[in-house]
């Protein structure tokens, strides 16, 4: 999950929300990471944070605080054989 720091509300709770679900994930900070910012900004095309983007789904990534997706990636983690997204390392990048 990639936040703008202890400051950002959005940021917080997506955290404890993720963390409610048994998603695991870390966090990069993006007023300390230039390289962050430009991969979520340019790259991404998103404009607030938070920003989840799941590691083995790149495709799959969202910004702002989205509950509705917790559940939903979630239960695809729960359905994939392997585990989903969180076997063997973190699912988010903030």
């Amino acid at each position: 999950m990639y936040s703008t720091g202890p400051g950002c509300i959005r940021c917080t709770l997506t955290c404890r929300a993720l963390a409610a679900v048994g998603i695991d994930f870390r966090v990069v900070d993006l007023s300390t990471d230039a390289a962050a910012v430009e991969l979520v900004t340019r790259t991404l095309g998103h404009s607030q944070a938070p920003v989840v983007v799941v590691d083995q789904h790149p495709d799959m990534h969202w910004s702002g605080f989205r509950p509705d997706l917790f559940t939903q990636l979630a239960a695809r983690i729960d359905s994939e054989p392997d585990g989903g997204p969180t076997a063997g390392s973190p699912i988010g990048r903030v």
